[in-house]
């Protein structure tokens, strides 16, 4: 069985140079019973709504956890069943889109600050900011709406470029982390092989239907460059401060216990603790308790 002590096997190092092919979709640390993985992320989803409690209460922290993938690794039924047990009002869920209008006449994190939680909630991005050197850097030609100095066409964006980005993308992460935010990435990392599945399945079932569409397939012919730009931003944005985690996405099953265990694990590493009342605010509980019980 995965243990709780176990997330080094599933994080990029700070500074490591990796690639996507480097980590295997399938990994399952030896595990096979899907029974006893579902037990183990109930006993994750029942401690992590403790640890909710306690973060709210405690209210020095925030929590930020970004999910990105390719299309059908499971994002969506990965954040429903890890986070089904926590409290909705400490949680903020948030999945960005095509920038509007407005959105693209501002800097591209500029949207990004108006969605991050506050102290003592959790903030889950479905996709995130990472998509300006994920799909942006597969599709150089989205930046010319961005009206950045300098950018008349893509031959004006080159390797130079994107370390400008993973830069201020990891001062951005800094300055999060040293002002009590807790940032968790997540790399739910599925093979071509299995996304052809689920995409099938998704035509095959009238009920999924809904979930396909045909852009998705057009992404996929450009499965390798962006195997690439993960490449790149894993190698380049995981820090101590914000690490990222690769996640084996082939089985459901491991991937939603694997993302739980990480999540606990370092809750349960912050200082958290329900406030302590001072003298006076116990002697107004005790004055409280002695009028309702005196009361009919």
């Amino acid at each position: 069985m995965i243990q709780l002590n176990n997330d080094d096997a599933l994080r990029v190092k700070p500074g490591e140079k990796v690639k996507v092919s480097d980590f295997h979709s399938d990994y399952t640390n030896g595990m096979s019973d899907k029974d006893d993985a579902a037990v183990e992320l109930n006993s994750n989803i029942e401690a992590l709504q403790q640890l909710q409690d306690k973060l709210y209460a405690h209210n020095r922290y925030s929590v930020l956890i970004i999910f990105q993938a390719m299309d059908a690794a499971g994002k969506d039924g990965t954040i429903k069943h890890v986070m089904s047990g926590v409290n909705p009002q400490g949680t903020q869920v948030y999945s960005f889109k095509t920038p509007s209008a407005e959105e693209l006449d501002h800097d591209y994190m500029w949207r990004i600050y108006q969605r991050l939680p506050e102290r003592g909630r959790i903030g889950i991005f479905n996709r995130s900011y990472y998509e300006e050197v994920l799909v942006v850097r597969v599709h150089p030609e989205y930046l010319l709406k961005q009206q950045l100095p300098g950018i008349t066409s893509v031959d004006d964006v080159d390797d130079h470029f994107w370390e400008k980005r993973f830069n201020q993308i990891n001062h951005f992460e800094k300055h999060l982390h040293d002002n009590g935010t807790i940032i968790l990435k997540f790399f739910l990392n599925v093979s071509k092989e299995e996304q052809k599945k689920r995409f099938l399945k998704r035509i095959d079932d009238p009920a999924r239907n809904w979930k396909f569409s045909m852009a998705d397939v057009s992404e996929r012919q450009h499965w390798n460059a962006y195997m690439k730009a993960y490449s790149q931003l894993l190698s380049n944005t995981s820090t101590d401060y914000a690490p990222w985690y690769v996640i084996p996405a082939d089985k459901k099953w491991f991937m939603r216990l694997a993302v739980s265990n990480i999540i606990v694990n370092r809750l349960q590493a912050l200082p958290l603790k329900y406030p302590d009342l001072s003298a006076q605010e116990r002697d107004k509980l005790e004055a409280a308790r002695l009028s309702l019980m005196a009361s009919r």
